[in-house]
């Protein structure tokens, strides 16, 4: 899901709500989590998971191609750590039906990403 797709699905949801509205609201909770996250703070959704800023220190790695050494300076990245009620929806698989015997399913993370046929070859 794109954020575009959030905003729609949440004006149909509320329709009350002006889509352009709704599009503020998401922009301004995702501007305020990048906010607080830029001063180093940690953001905590219950339920969904926490934001927080994690320090990568300064190494030397290595040139793949010529293997060389590399001097990488020191950077922060942005961390997500699923929360409790998340992680048991994600992982909480409903019984399967003789219909779905049959069926395919998809192997990997729930996204699609990160799967393990990454090569496309099928092996």
């Amino acid at each position: 899901m794109i954020k575009s797709e959030l905003v729609a699905k949440l004006a149909q949801a509320n329709p009350h709500l002006y889509q352009r509205d709704v599009e503020r609201i998401v922009s301004t909770i995702f501007d305020e989590i990048c906010t607080a996250l830029a001063r180093g703070d940690r953001v905590e959704l219950r339920g969904f998971g926490a934001f927080s800023v994690k320090n990568r220190p300064a190494r030397v790695g290595r040139n793949p191609r010529t293997g060389q050494p590399v001097e990488v300076a020191e950077k922060f990245v942005p961390f997500f750590k699923t929360g409790k009620e998340l992680r048991e929806r994600l992982n909480d698989e409903p019984a399967s039906s003789p219909e779905d015997a049959g069926t395919p399913t998809q192997t990997g993370s729930p996204s699609g990403i990160g799967g393990s046929d990454i090569g496309g070859s099928g092996v």
